[in-house]
């Protein structure tokens, strides 16, 4: 009587943890677990929020180069830069996600580790690590730039503006190394945003910066990991 007893208090105990959220199914397993040590991962990476032919003047420049000192060189990491003339650059990585339902709503929990020599001191429009604000979304729409009505990029989904997120987009933290130094650390901005998936069961995630400090913002995207659970409808 007592074997039976304990085989079945541990045959709830599984049964217990799975049940902990009942707003939300089974996370699935199709997530992101990317580190950009040796490679991109098919991310790829864009900006908005500035004019027309105008790429060579903010000096934009996205690449996977070795992580600068005091840093490991030998790893490297995706770097995106830019000098922000307009007061509102926003600098971008996307990858879409598939094996997802289709037409499900998904709770995303991400978390984006980056190396930034950016730290909280006065800057012109703004501080180079607090007025510099990191944001993820996922949407069904691919993110991209598109010429506006004043021949000026901006994006075709809402990721907010500067320090405000939007429908697509939510603010995660800023890019201040917390160091007080303007040497490279690595730093981590994590959250949650729900999104949904299309009829085909994919959706794009998306990370970036967007940029109230009026100079050049350069970062180095080392990894960003992301889970997908499904909310009940």
């Amino acid at each position: 009587m007592k074997i039976k007893s304990v085989i079945l208090a541990l045959s709830i105990v599984p049964f217990l943890f799975s049940c902990k959220d009942d707003d939300n199914g089974p996370s699935t397993g199709q997530g992101i677990n990317d580190s950009f040590s040796t490679s991109v991962q098919s991310w790829k990476g864009d900006f908005a929020d500035y004019p027309k032919d105008a790429d060579a003047f903010y000096e934009l420049k996205y690449s996977h180069e070795k992580l600068p000192a005091p840093l490991d060189q030998a790893s490297k990491g995706i770097f995106i830069s830019g000098n922000n003339h307009s007061d509102d650059l926003f600098m971008f990585m996307k990858k879409k996600v598939s094996g997802l339902t289709p037409n499900q709503t998904y709770r995303m929990k991400i978390s984006i580790e980056l190396a930034s020599n950016a730290s909280n001191v006065p800057g012109a429009g703004g501080s180079p690590g607090t007025s510099v604000y990191v944001k993820a979304g996922m949407s069904i729409k691919e993110p991209v730039k598109v010429l506006d009505s004043r021949n000026y990029y901006i994006m075709n989904i809402d990721k907010g503006r500067q320090s405000q997120g939007g429908a697509d987009a939510v603010v995660l933290g800023n890019a201040d190394n917390g160091s007080g130094k303007q040497e490279y650390s690595l730093i981590r901005r994590s959250g949650e945003f729900t999104g949904k998936a299309d009829e085909n069961g994919e959706a794009w995630v998306m990370v970036g910066t967007d940029s109230a400090f009026e100079a050049t913002t350069a970062l180095y995207y080392t990894k960003v990991e992301a889970s997908f659970t499904a909310v009940k409808q």
